[in-house]
């Protein structure tokens, strides 16, 4: 009984992925919300357990700013008329909107760098067309627009589908990160 079972479980493993319809539904919540991905990894249940493990991995690649974490994270220029960062972290803004085919080919690459300069560069993604306000703020006026926002020092922006390279090559000069 104990085998038929187990073979059972494996078939829906690989079949669906995941082992029950409450660990995908925790995992698809886990997705919807903006800035996060999430992934799972089934663990072996323990020898004679009935209880199943899994571990969800969430790792934030982007965060998605409104006007009003915008004021709180970035900048807030309905206070201040000279730039003043408010952020722990130099940071990329990308401004962009979901129809636009330039931002849809950098939107994975900004998600590679997110990654690999994870605890160093904040990756944060603004809807132009949900923040009118905001982009207007920035004379958004064609995207993909992105600006590199450094610890000290006036933002840079840069307009335009960039290549990895260059990306990478803004955060070393203008973001001063390795």
């Amino acid at each position: 009984m104990g085998k038929k079972n187990v073979n059972r479980s494996r078939k829906y493993l690989y079949r669906s992925g995941l082992h029950c319809p409450r660990e995908k539904a925790l995992l698809s919540d886990l997705e919807s919300i903006p800035g996060l991905s999430a992934s799972y990894i089934p663990v072996a249940s323990v020898a004679h357990s009935k209880r199943r493990k899994l571990f969800i991995i969430i790792n934030s690649i982007m965060e998605h700013l409104t006007k009003k974490t915008f004021l709180d994270k970035v900048f807030n220029f309905e206070i201040n008329k000279e730039w003043k960062f408010k952020g722990k972290l130099p940071c990329i803004i990308d401004f962009y909107a979901d129809w636009c085919g330039p931002c849809k080919m950098v939107a994975p690459v900004l998600e590679d760098l997110s990654k690999e300069y994870s605890g160093k560069v904040n990756i944060y993604k603004v809807d132009t067309e949900a923040e009118q306000e905001l982009a207007a703020a920035f004379g958004i006026r064609s995207i993909p627009s992105i600006l590199f926002v450094p610890m000290e020092g006036q933002p840079q922006m840069a307009m335009g589908a960039l290549p990895k390279d260059s990306l990478k090559q803004a955060i070393t000069n203008v973001l001063n990160v390795n």
